[in-house]
């Protein structure tokens, strides 16, 4: 086994400082007791205080976390329904058409597609809001969600599900008892995904936002321009800590599910 160099320690540790060292600064600066951000002043968890008092802070975090759920849930179930299609029908009319559709998302500047949906929605006078926020990140986070499905679904041994068939088993429970569950992890990582580009985005939303609609990311924005609260810092130092411990859980959970499909393959291999 070869022994990292020192170059490569400096060159991981580097990039790991540029990567990590602000969001660190931004936590312990989120307990400065100063009002001024740049100068500490002691420990205190008096911004934490006076966010629960930011009520528009508040309710653009709720609004967002609202968007965020509903939109990436819209978008896991077509976005799966799409990697079927794309995986299951080899050949449709329309095949090359409906693909590239669905990749161009991917590579499509959010300036454009965000003006293209303002175009859009002004064309088919809709008021802009809540629901025209969540269309648009439907639209944005549907694309990464058929990528991650797809390549599951790629490499899927259909042996499997045509067992369960031969054996008297229906198409669609075949698939809901047999498919599903072995997709379900790359389901999932695509629903945090779509789930943390949609509270994450700004400029889709700055396009497709109307009055009384402001999601997080847009307050943000509009406040650090005016110069950087403490409560910006309470506030994204609470977003830090509820990811944190969702991937915490997620670890957690596959290795605990990887266990288990180990104790049933020794138990298995017994009989």
């Amino acid at each position: 086994m070869r022994r990292a160099s020192m170059f490569n320690v400096v060159s991981v540790a580097l990039g790991l400082a540029f990567l990590y060292l602000p969001i660190v600064i931004l936590v312990i600066y989120s307990f400065n007791a100063s009002r001024l951000v740049t100068v500490w002043g002691g420990w205190s968890t008096r911004w934490y205080g006076e966010l629960l008092n930011d009520q528009p802070m508040l309710d653009a975090a709720w609004l967002s976390l609202r968007v965020a759920v509903i939109s990436a849930s819209a978008a896991t179930l077509l976005g799966t329904l799409a990697a079927l299609a794309l995986t299951r029908v080899r050949r449709f009319r329309g095949r090359l058409l409906f693909s590239g559709a669905i990749y161009a998302p991917l590579v499509m500047p959010e300036v454009i597609t965000g003006l293209s949906l303002l175009l859009l929605f002004v064309a088919l006078d809709i008021d802009r809001g809540f629901w025209t926020i969540t269309a648009a990140h439907t639209t944005l986070t549907m694309c990464f969600v058929t990528v991650i499905v797809q390549s599951r679904l790629i490499g899927f041994d259909t042996s499997l599900e045509e067992a369960a068939m031969d054996l008297g088993c229906p198409p669609v429970k075949a698939f809901l008892s047999v498919t599903l569950p072995l997709i379900a992890p790359a389901i999932a990582a695509g629903w945090m995904l779509a789930f943390t580009l949609s509270i994450d985005d700004l400029v889709i939303a700055s396009f497709t936002t109307g009055p009384g609609a402001t999601t997080l990311p847009i307050r943000i924005y509009s406040e650090v321009r005016l110069g950087v609260k403490p409560q910006i810092n309470a506030i994204c130092t609470i977003t830090i800590a509820v990811v944190a411990l969702s991937i915490i859980a997620a670890s957690l959970l596959g290795k605990r599910n990887a266990a288990r499909r180990e104790q049933a393959a020794a138990l298995a291999a017994k009989f």
